[in-house]
């Protein structure tokens, strides 16, 4: 683990030895995406991955309440890393243009005075999505095979229940490879 400012960044590999210059590489390009982060701290890991022949990439930045994901799949692995920074890239870029646009429509305080945070984390909350549609259901503990079915049958990409085994809040989602995933949360 590295600490760089605020900025706390983990590399792991999974069927991969995380080299010294591939860990710095990973680092330095997650670094870069600290400018669109002023104040608080910022966590990033980074998975690197190697399936087949493919060279997985997989990034995650934590801030606040935010979390960002950037993923690539390519033949080599600086490629991916860059591919999947790109990515986080642009949905900061996509976030930070929705900001400006409701600030602009806040009107301003005066010539040259700058947002306090407070202001700015209203300004990020207004731009946020707006719900359209609430839904109630009764959650019954079932195991995960279970609800992995019961999402099939509704036609759903995910499923929220209650873990027979844990007795814990999960969540079952199909991924993009046809798989199914797992969500349990951590206290």
């Amino acid at each position: 683990m590295t600490q760089s400012g605020t900025m706390r960044i983990v590399v792991k590999g999974k069927n991969l030895d995380v080299t010294e210059a591939l860990r710095q590489h990973a680092e330095k390009k997650v670094r870069k995406l600290g400018k669109y982060f002023r104040d608080g701290e910022v966590q990033a890991d980074i998975l690197l991955n190697v399936q087949r022949e493919l060279h997985i990439a997989e990034i995650t930045l934590q801030v606040g309440g935010l979390l960002l994901r950037g993923e690539s799949r390519t033949p080599d692995m600086y490629v991916s890393i860059e591919t999947a920074t790109d990515h986080i890239q642009r949905q900061l870029g996509k976030y930070k243009t929705k900001i400006q646009r409701r600030l602009q429509s806040v009107p301003k305080q005066g010539k040259g005075e700058s947002l306090s945070m407070g202001e700015f984390a209203d300004a990020a909350e207004a731009a946020a999505p707006v719900v359209v549609r609430a839904k109630r259901f009764a959650i019954k503990p079932m195991d995960v095979e279970e609800a992995i079915t019961q999402m099939e049958l509704l036609g759903h990409d995910f499923f929220v229940f209650t873990n027979a085994g844990t007795e814990q809040m999960n969540v079952v989602y199909r991924r993009r490879n046809g798989d199914y995933g797992l969500i349990e949360p951590t206290y």
